[in-house]
Parts: C-alpha cells; sequence; structure tokens
C-alpha cells in the first residue's frame, strides 16, 4: 500500500502543478491544528487570501508527532497581515515576516516568496510601497543577503529548503498540497534539498547544519546529491554572522538528538566551522568518552521535559581542551590556579572566533571550570564554603560526568552527593584532613626584620 502511493506520488506532472492529498490519505484532521493557527488561516481566507499551515509542522504531523510550532504562508502582503491582526507585528529585515499573538501563543506568517521582484507597471500599491525593501541581493560568493521579493505558492514550494517542508496544509479542506514530493520523500526517509545543491548551500549555508540537524532529528539519510557538495563548501560558514551560527547550533544540540547531531557534525566535516576543537576532545578516549556521556545526558533531560543549560552543554564540549592546555602549563611550572585560568581565557578566545557564545553563557562556564579543582580539597571549612556557591549544582553534575567518564574517581562523586545532604555532625566526620593542603600552599614570603608573620592563605581559600 506504502509502495503504491510513493509510486502514485512520484509521478512525472506538469511543472508547478502540486499532488493535492486528501484527508483520508493523509489523516491529519484540522483539530490536531493549533487553534492560533485555525484562526490566523480562518481570517485570511475570509479577506479573500489564500492561507496554509506550512513546513516543519506538516512533516511532524505526518509523522505521527506534535509539532512545538505552527507557521502560516499566505499570498498577503506583510502589510496587509497585520492590518488584519491587532495582535501582530511585522519583523525581520532580510526575511520579512509577521508574528501574529494569540494569547501566549504566537504564529509566524510569511508571504509566499519568489524568484524576482515585478518590474514598477505590474506592481501593487503595497507592492509600490515596499519597493526599497522588495530585492534579492546576493553576495560575490552566492550567499542571499536580502530576499524580500513575493511570489506565487508554486514559486514559494520552489524557494523552500527540502522537500519535506515544501507542503502545505488547508485546515479548510483538510488537504495537503505537495509540490516537492515531499511526502514520498517522509515515507522513504529520505532528506532532499529543493534545486542545486551548490547554489542553495551557497544563498545560504546555514542549509548545511540545518540538513544535517533535521536528519538526526527525524533519523533520515541524506539524499546522495544532497550531501555531496557539503564538505567542500563547508568553509563558507565562516561568512555567516556568528550569531545566526550560535543560534543553529542551540537548535543543533537542543533537539533531542544532540549526540546523533554531533556524530553527523563531524561525519559531514561541518564541525571545523562552528567547533573546531571537537577534533581535539574526541581524538582523546577520555574526552571522547566524555562528550559522549554529556550529550546522552542532554538527550535524556530533554526526553524527560527537563531544563537544559546552553552553558553547561558547551562546558562540556569544551573541557577536554581545557584540562589539557592547564596540564601542561602546570607541567611548565605554573601555579594550578593561574594555570587553569589562563587554560580557559585560551580555550574561549579561541572558540568565540567562530562561534559567538554570549558572555552570559561564558561567564557560567568559567565558574563551572574554576570550581572543579575545589572538589579535590575536602578538608577544613573548604567543602562548606564549596556548598554555599550560587554554582554549585552545576558544577557538581559537570564533576559527576568526569567520574563516570573515567577522569576521576567515582569514589570522590560519591563522597560529595553524602556530603552535601549530610547532617552537620556528619559532615564534620566526613572530612579529609590535610587533603589539597600541599599543592595549595602559597610559597612563604621572607619576613622582614621585627615583622610578624601573616597568616597563610591557600589559592584555594581566595577561589
Amino acid at each position: 500500500m506504502i509502495q503504491k502511493l510513493i509510486r502514485r506520488l512520484l509521478r512525472p506532472r506538469r511543472a508547478g502543478e502540486p499532488v493535492i492529498v486528501p484527508l483520508k490519505k493523509h489523516g491529519i484532521t484540522p483539530d490536531r491544528i493549533s487553534p492560533c493557527a485555525l484562526a490566523v488561516c480562518a481570517t485570511l481566507q475570509r479577506a479573500g487570501y489564500q492561507a496554509f499551515v506550512v513546513g516543519g509542522a506538516v512533516r511532524d504531523l505526518l509523522m505521527g508527532k506534535m509539532p512545538k510550532d505552527f507557521d502560516v504562508a499566505t499570498d498577503a502582503r506583510p502589510e496587509q497581515v497585520r492590518q488584519l491582526f491587532r495582535r501582530s507585528r511585522i519583523i525581520g529585515r532580510r526575511f520579512r515576516i509577521v508574528h501574529v499573538m494569540c494569547g501566549r501563543e504566537t504564529v509566524e506568517v510569511t508571504t509566499f516568496r519568489g524568484q524576482h521582484a515585478p518590474p514598477p507597471e505590474e506592481r501593487s500599491e503595497y507592492e509600490e510601497e515596499e519597493a526599497c525593501e522588495m530585492e534579492r541581493v546576493v553576495s560575490e560568493n552566492g550567499r542571499l543577503l536580502r530576499d524580500n521579493v513575493f511570489g506565487t505558492q508554486t514559486d514559494d514550494a520552489f524557494r523552500r529548503d527540502f522537500t519535506i517542508n515544501a507542503l502545505y496544509y488547508d485546515p479548510t479542506r483538510a488537504e495537503i498540497w505537495d509540490y516537492q514530493h515531499g511526502v514520498a520523500d517522509l515515507k522513504r526517509g529520505v532528506l532532499r534539498i529543493i534545486g542545486d545543491p551548490d547554489t542553495r548551500y551557497r544563498e545560504d549555508p546555514v542549509r548545511m547544519l540545518r540538513a544535517v540537524r533535521l536528519a538526526a532529528k527525524l533519523g533520515f539519510r541524506l539524499d546522495p546529491a544532497t550531501r555531496k557538495p557539503i564538505r567542500t563548501l563547508a568553509p563558507l560558514l565562516k561568512d555567516v554572522p556568528k550569531a545566526r551560527i550560535f543560534d543553529e547550533m542551540l537548535k543543533l544540540f537542543l533537539s533531542g538528538h544532540a549526540l546523533e547531531s554531533a556524530k553527523r557534525l563531524r561525519e559531514e566535516g561541518l564541525h571545523h566551522g562552528v567547533l573546531p576543537l571537537l577534533d581535539v576532545v574526541l581524538e582523546q578516549p577520555l574526552g571522547e568518552r566524555f562528550v559522549t556521556l554529556a550529550l546522552q545526558n542532554t538527550d535524556e533531560r530533554i526526553a524527560a521535559d527537563k531544563p537544559v543549560s546552553p552553558a553547561f552543554l558547551f562546558a562540556t564540549l569544551l573541557w577536554h581542551d581545557v584540562l589539557s592546555r592547564w596540564e601542561r602549563r602546570e607541567a611548565e611550572g605554573q601555579p594550578p590556579m593561574a594555570a587553569l585560568q589562563q587554560a580557559i581565557d585560551e580555550v574561549i578566545e579561541r572558540q568565540v572566533e567562530t562561534l559567538a557564545i554570549p558572555r552570559r553563557y561564558t561567564a557560567v562556564m568559567r565558574e563551572i571550570w574554576s570550581m572543579q579543582p575545589r572538589f579535590l580539597n575536602r578538608s577544613g571549612q573548604r567543602p562548606l564554603r564549596l556548598l554555599e556557591q550560587p554554582r554549585f549544582r552545576a558544577a557538581y553534575d559537570f564533576l559527576l560526568l568526569r567520574c563516570s567518564s573515567g577522569e576521576l574517581d567515582p569514589a570522590l562523586g560519591q563522597w560529595w552527593e553524602a556530603f552535601q545532604h549530610a547532617t552537620p555532625e556528619e559532615r564534620a566526620r566526613m572530612l579529609v584532613k590535610g587533603e589539597g593542603a600541599g599543592r595549595s600552599r602559597r610559597r612563604r614570603r621572607r619576613r622582614k626584620p621585627g615583622s610578624q608573620a601573616a597568616p597563610l592563605a591557600s589559592q584555594d581559600d581566595k577561589a
């Protein structure tokens, strides 16, 4: 039955003519669409415009999943959409879209994209007002800089990135309009880019990261033609704004399939443009084990609907490079904490050259890394002061990953687990006398004649 459907969907048809899949074939009833998206489509259609739920939402519904977001595509211009909805706003410059708010839900409404702006004599009054924005600007290397050219639904289907995202659902008729064999590719588990892969990646190099992310998330294989240019064109990512790369990396690692995403990212050679230090980490057995455990932990927390910290995630990805630099500087004779801080500075400085990790995240990463040596000191008041640190829980979770990966003795993690839940009396008995004192003791200063000796303080006391 499925093979018969695939053959029918792949049957040749006239250029620009969609396959219309009825409700009995796809099974998506309107009650599975969010009320806000239904209301947006209904309002636009009553005003005489076309309106479809589009993209990832249709894809996920066909796969039996509940979409997180519902996007709408229409032939109405952004200003026309804005006039129909009181709670709405136009955003974006590269792509002008409208956000329509219904309570806490926001639906993104996009106008059908085209290939070329119409000549002045064929522009509508809205297009004439938007003439300064109606342009498709491409850089010398083929990257799309601005794309506010509007067109028909057929144009829009050919402008989308992957066939499985070029699906349009009409909630009024409960029909799916398929222009690019997207339903057939879904059935076969294939991710295929629309158009010439080389041209599409040059237009927007981030599409290469999206290909890896979607393939990992859906468990799909990349179409050979879609995959072929990726390794060659990977250097184009260096021309993409760092903040945009960071946003895409968050989507990639917080999709619930972080481990598979990292694996595919490396297989396609894309990590050089976003996480160049990943090679250094994964070439070490302990580093590979540590990163694998961290990504598995991230996926498990997302599956359990628990919060995930991007700062913690990037701290795990970069830790073993910090560790190797730290150990090298200690071997050169630098004091432990000074060596660690220098290693941290070097790793963050190198990483932000390719990935704009915001300072609010790098500050947390620094705290997590800087607290690791303090877990080795279990004597005196130091363990109690460590428990009072605001980032203790994150640093402790990080410590457990180090113990699980074999970097540290698991007994250390067990001790801290017991210590933080113990009574004051039990904590006093658990302290390990003199631990860490030899490594952190400062060199005594020579006293001047007649001066009194100042009390000694370890580096960890001041950390």
